[in-house]
């Protein structure tokens, strides 16, 4: 399939700052996909206002910065109510965070406990765990934030969350129904487009042919035609929007494409495969470093996943939006 220009319209970036943002028209796009997998489809048209967005992901100085302005305290840093989780074993009864560790060689893919491990200590500000920083990775996207984490420096930034459907319309970068936010083909002329998983091993051998094992510091791969940067790969975003199974189905007449779309409700977001954790779930998008072709082809526009909101991993970031009338921030971020 050949990619089409999504819009003709301008969109503009703001001078750069600590904080760089891109203003965004909006307009009509087909959302989802119906080539990969079910979760993502049926493909359907929907309409976007104006908004501005993040440039890149938020990044560790950036965050490091909000704790600093407001004394916050990470989901992850706090103390866990083993009522919240029963039957947890005591030792995953602490602060901390899941964390990918590589298995020593091949594994089952069907169980994702083989490659991440509870971590007590680990934050966004000690990512692997008690004796890691983020001192040396100041413009690498912060990771370990859960949902309250994500809206709460959205909130300080005088922004918020984007919904699934302007995430999608922004990652696409102008193209209609484009596989990648880049075009078509996976590495275009042979070219590393974004920071995925190198190599068909996963999860226990990397190549490290685009020179990143973990997360890579934001804007390190080519932009998106809007020049958003890492809307593929890198970390997986926070979206407002609750997580459905499906997509609503195509509307019969142009005159009514959904506008500003917010999916879902809490009550059914929940996990039928875990009754027991009654915790609603989020639309995540964007794919990670942990993005496999051979496992997880989700570092695509139209791929999506759950997140438990409670629950923010080695490689789950964000990135705000701003909308018309939106509340500014007192000081740039």
């Amino acid at each position: 399939m050949t990619s089409q220009p999504l819009t003709s319209r301008p969109f503009t970036r703001q001078p750069s700052s600590r904080h760089p943002v891109v203003d965004l028209p909006g307009g009509t796009f087909t959302m989802g996909s119906d080539d990969h997998y079910p979760e993502e489809a049926p493909t359907h048209r929907v309409r976007v206002g104006a908004f501005s967005i993040d440039a890149h992901q938020v990044t560790n100085e950036q965050f490091a910065r909000f704790v600093r302005k407001t004394r916050y305290v990470t989901v992850a840093e706090r103390p866990v109510d083993p009522a919240d989780f029963p039957g947890a074993p005591p030792e995953n009864l602490q602060p901390g965070s899941l964390v990918f560790a590589p298995t020593p060689g091949p594994v089952d893919l069907r169980h994702v406990s083989q490659w991440w491990t509870w971590t007590p200590g680990a934050c966004w500000s000690a990512p692997e765990g008690p004796g890691s920083s983020v001192k040396r990775r100041p413009d690498h996207p912060v990771v370990h934030v859960a949902l309250e984490d994500a809206l709460a420096y959205a909130s300080w930034a005088g922004g918020d969350l984007p919904t699934e459907a302007e995430w999608e319309y922004a990652a696409r970068g102008g193209l209609e129904r484009a596989a990648f936010t880049w075009g078509d083909e996976p590495r275009p002329e042979g070219r590393i487009m974004a920071n995925t998983w190198d190599g068909p091993d996963f999860p226990w051998r990397h190549t490290r042919e685009s020179g990143f094992s973990r997360t890579s510091p934001v804007g390190s791969f080519p932009a998106n035609g809007f020049g958003l940067f890492d809307m593929a790969g890198n970390v997986w975003e926070w979206t407002s929007d609750w997580w459905t199974d499906r997509h609503p189905d195509e509307v019969a007449k142009p005159c009514c494409v959904p506008v500003d779309p917010r999916g879902g409700d809490a009550e059914q977001s929940f996990d039928p495969a875990q009754p027991q954790f009654r915790i609603a779930r989020k639309v995540v998008k964007g794919g990670s470093h942990l993005c496999a072709d051979t496992y997880c082809l989700r570092y695509r526009p139209a791929a999506r996943r759950p997140q438990m909101v409670d629950t923010g991993t080695s490689h789950m970031g964000f990135r705000c939006v701003r909308r018309p009338g939106t509340q500014q921030p007192k000081e740039t971020p």
